[in-house]
């Protein structure tokens, strides 16, 4: 349960670090890239991949697409915790898993039972309340944690296909995909100094570097969390969601005092009961 209980606030306090370099004038390309200079460095030296085991059928296809997506839609996660807050970006993101079980269903033809379509009715009336605006205002900008919700889905469906190639180790896969995200990452930030004249200083640096260490120790902490459940894996699925979403809208409103509606308290409570019946769903 440690492992979870770590995973969860690894995953909040990135976005407790987004939340805060609002405060500073901060590059967010250059905090994405230096994140995944430091997730990368942790990963080569705690899992010790080894990348001579690489072969030409390789799912290389689905890497670069993951190792794309990955710093694009950091990005996008950024802009919704600096438009939204804290509270709705992590229920968006958490209700990405709805991207996946969508295409389980109509793409690889997966038997659904009613628990799992009511999940998925459910999940789809939490999010519009989520999102759900409270007055008219032009900061509300639901764009991004609708972007964060596809994004964060599109790459889960990607990084299964990953683990149903079994002739690497996941973690060698997860180095493979940090390292492109780099590249892609660094072409970004050069573009940036070169065309916008943008100026690599210490305070991105510094960001980049916490929010790696805590966005590699979210990576870590669930693997090892699936470990130690690994004969009940929908336990860290669920405790993995409703923690976020919980522990997310508790820091956003105690500590940032963000500001949400009494329809945004029920979108949040419908997420946590979609959740529950997904998983329910896995035992029916």
């Amino acid at each position: 349960m440690l492992f979870l209980v770590l995973s969860i606030f690894c995953s909040v306090i990135v976005g407790v670090i987004f939340k805060i370099s609002r405060n500073y004038s901060v590059n967010s390309i250059q905090i994405v890239a230096i994140n995944y200079v430091t997730a990368l460095l942790l990963c080569f030296f705690t899992f010790s991949p080894n990348v001579q085991e690489l072969k030409v059928n390789a799912p290389w296809s689905i890497y670069i697409g993951v190792g794309i997506l990955l710093p694009v839609v950091f990005l996008f996660l950024i802009a919704s915790i600096k438009y939204m807050g804290i509270v709705k970006t992590d229920a968006a993101q958490r209700l990405s898993l709805f991207i996946p079980i969508l295409a389980a269903w109509f793409i690889f033809k997966e038997d659904f039972n009613s628990y799992k379509i009511l999940g998925l009715l459910v999940g789809f009336t939490a999010l519009l309340f989520i999102l759900k605006k409270q007055s008219v205002n032009d900061s509300n900008k639901w764009i991004y944690p609708a972007l964060v919700l596809l994004g964060f889905g599109v790459i889960d469906i990607l990084f299964k296909q990953i683990a149903l190639y079994t002739t690497l180790p996941y973690t060698t896969s997860l180095f493979v995909v940090f390292t492109i995200a780099l590249v892609v990452s660094l072409i970004v930030v050069v573009y940036d100094v070169i065309a916008k004249k943008s100026k690599i200083n210490l305070q991105n640096m510094l960001f980049g570097a916490l929010v790696g260490i805590f966005n590699f120790g979210n990576i870590l902490f669930y693997l090892k969390a699936h470990k130690s459940f690994s004969d009940n894996p929908s336990t860290v699925f669920a405790g993995m969601n409703m923690g976020v979403i919980i522990l997310g809208s508790l820091v956003g409103l105690l500590f940032f005092k963000e500001k949400i509606s009494k329809i945004n308290f029920i979108g949040l409570f419908l997420a946590l009961i979609a959740i529950v019946l997904i998983v329910i769903s896995q035992f029916k």
